[in-house]
């Protein structure tokens, strides 16, 4: 997320509208390449799942943004990106395979750690977690167990790539899919470091917006997974 704000700052500087800005902000918080690639671990469908609720989050931010706020003094202060500047690119190695190489290693440097611990907690779950209480949680009351994954996305959620072992084992203990939607988008929207750099370039009034909805769209997209594919 800091990596992209830049980019939107330099779209914006460009004449880039708001709403355009909210859509390509909120998607870049829900999905990046390398999280797309760790999702397909968890099967087409989910991954299909996680794509288009990604997709309909980060357009309907636009939408919102562009019936609601786009309104008079929001034209040119809604978002602010005055604490962030650009930074020197890292990628500067004259050989092209290196640069990918060395790319490739600050990726697993950075993901690798949480990618195991979320295997870790995959494991002690799958051990000393029943599947039945999984079931009854994520699976068996489907409106409860959206509303369980949406909220337990907030704290638990550290590192995309370290919760697919996550929702591995609770799919396969009876989590419904539209639970795991709901946990695969209020996520990544509530990790601590995307609500840093989103706080700084919203404000406290609009941040709490954001807030509302992440959650309410979560809510919203669980059900309708689960409507779609169960009923």
């Amino acid at each position: 997320m800091y990596g992209t704000i830049p980019i939107a700052a330099s779209f914006s500087k460009s004449g880039m509208k708001d709403e355009w800005l909210a859509a390509f902000m909120m998607s870049s918080v829900l999905l990046n390449p390398q999280l797309i690639i760790y999702s397909a671990a968890l099967g087409q469908t989910a991954l299909a799942v996680r794509i288009v609720s990604c997709f309909l989050c980060g357009s309907l931010a636009g939408v919102l943004v562009r019936i609601f706020l786009w309104r008079g003094k929001y034209q040119k202060t809604f978002f602010n990106f005055s604490g962030f500047s650009e930074r020197e690119g890292r990628d500067v190695d004259p050989n092209y395979l290196m640069r990918f190489l060395k790319n490739l290693g600050r990726n697993v440097k950075a993901t690798g750690g949480w990618f195991f611990i979320g295997i870790v907690l995959a494991a002690l779950f799958q051990r000393y977690v029943p599947a039945e209480a999984m079931t009854a949680v994520f699976g068996g009351n489907k409106v409860f167990g959206v509303l369980m994954a949406a909220t337990v996305g907030v704290p638990l959620y550290a590192c995309g790539g370290g919760t697919i072992p996550l929702l591995q084992g609770w799919l396969l203990d009876g989590m419904s899919l539209g639970s795991a939607a709901a946990f695969m988008v209020t996520g990544p929207a509530t990790k601590i470091t995307n609500l840093g750099a989103v706080k700084i370039v919203l404000g406290v009034r609009r941040f709490v917006l954001y807030l509302a909805y992440v959650m309410a769209f979560s809510f919203i997209a669980g059900l309708a997974v689960n409507h779609i594919l169960f009923f």
